[in-house]
């Protein structure tokens, strides 16, 4: 499953981030790292941006760019 189809409200767990070169590193570089609890808070009326809690602070990504994480419900 990938970060764009949980629901609001349920924690999953990142296991793969996928996308290339640039995007990949800044998914990376904003907390978004393999075994890190994530959890949906928020998703925009049209389903696109969705906001996410992790580490501590609230990231807002396109959903596009959510489609490209690989994540395991806890």
């Amino acid at each position: 499953m990938t970060l764009d189809q949980v629901a609001i409200g349920e924690e999953v767990r990142i296991m793969k981030v996928g996308g290339d070169g640039e995007l990949r590193c800044r998914l990376l570089d904003m907390g978004l790292i393999p075994r890190t609890l994530v959890r949906v808070q928020k998703v925009a009326p049209m389903g696109d941006p969705i906001e996410i809690h992790l580490r501590g602070y609230e990231l807002t990504i396109r959903k596009e760019d959510a489609g490209k994480i690989e994540v395991e419900n806890v």
